[in-house]
């Protein structure tokens, strides 16, 4: 087995005690502790992360790293893999508290919209029962005295104070129309998730299209990330069109914003609408696995803020 030095442990424990990372806050911890600029030195940097991961593979940890669909920035964080029950004993997260970001996650990922985001009002409304499963492997839906005292008794102050502090580690983000979005820590932990969820995939990079453009035809489901979407265009000198079904795209792209966050980026190292609005919805296999709340979930980090693309449309029954 390979032993790690002091500057391995210098980038783990930088992750560990921060939070996921941005690409220029990882590459400058590297630079600090080598004293090599990876931006022109990518293969020794990849070489650090892979050792660094067939250690970590021991205790079930990765680092991994994906693009944050707020900004289209790059991020690192260290992620549990394990998905089993034992993974929620490393959490801080109280069953309610966790029930209300599944909540809010499985909203985000339904909305054909790609929104990335949900209102506040939407979000403080969830029902928790609806993301907690009895004995039976069924939700709670024989009546009110059914349902757990700790969901039944869940006031909404204490949601908001859930809200607050799920921004605040990072696992969601406010944007700048007051939503609640996904925060770098979603999308690192839960990008597998995403991608096997039903969730259509980016016509570009080919990842899960949380939060995107979607096609102006009504019938298609075709999606681009915004960032993606941006590439494309300054690289094309005709008409966009949409990938999936022709239709002509408009070339105007909103621009993403987003406070203190930044293809298959993995493969370098594993080789709002106003409340009340309604949206349409996917139907999607919401069970988030347990090794999202595993042991690196209680770290902190600032958290981020996105801009997002209304589209007028409908809830699905």
């Amino acid at each position: 087995m390979s032993v790690l030095n002091w500057k391995h442990h210098t980038l783990i424990q930088a992750l560990m005690s921060r939070g996921p990372l941005t690409e220029d806050e990882l590459f400058n911890i590297f630079a600090d502790v080598t004293g090599k600029n990876p931006r022109g030195n990518k293969r020794e940097l990849n070489d650090y992360l892979l050792k660094i991961n067939k250690e970590l593979s021991y205790v079930q940890m990765e680092m991994r790293c994906c693009r944050n669909q707020n900004d289209g920035g790059v991020c690192y964080g260290l992620v549990n893999t394990v998905p089993d029950e034992q993974s929620k004993l490393g959490t801080k997260y109280s069953v309610p508290q966790i029930a209300l970001f599944k909540g809010v996650i499985e909203a985000i990922v339904q909305d054909v919209t790609a929104q990335g985001s949900i209102s506040n009002i939407d979000a403080l409304n969830i029902r928790l029962e609806n993301q907690v499963q009895n004995g039976t492997g069924s939700e709670y839906q024989e009546g009110p005295s059914q349902i757990p005292p700790a969901l039944r008794n869940f006031s909404m102050s204490q949601k908001e104070k859930t809200l607050d502090e799920l921004v605040r580690d990072n696992w969601l983000c406010h944007t700048p129309d007051g939503a609640i979005g996904l925060g770098a820590r979603s999308y690192l932990d839960l990008r597998s998730w995403f991608n096997s969820s039903g969730i259509p995939s980016c016509e570009v990079c080919n990842e899960a299209g949380v939060k995107g453009k979607v096609c102006q035809n009504e019938g298609c489901t075709a999606r681009i990330h915004h960032h993606c979407l941006e590439k494309k265009i300054s690289h094309s000198r005709g008409d966009i069109v949409c990938p999936s079904c022709g239709i002509q795209w408009h070339r105007g792209v909103a621009k993403t914003e987003v406070i203190g966050e930044e293809g298959d980026l993995n493969g370098h190292i594993q080789s709002q609408l106003p409340a009340g609005s309604k949206r349409k919805r996917l139907r999607a296999d919401t069970n988030i696995p347990a090794a999202a709340f595993g042991c690196v979930s209680s770290q902190g980090s600032q958290s981020g803020s996105s801009r997002r693309i209304t589209r007028a449309s409908a809830r699905l029954s």
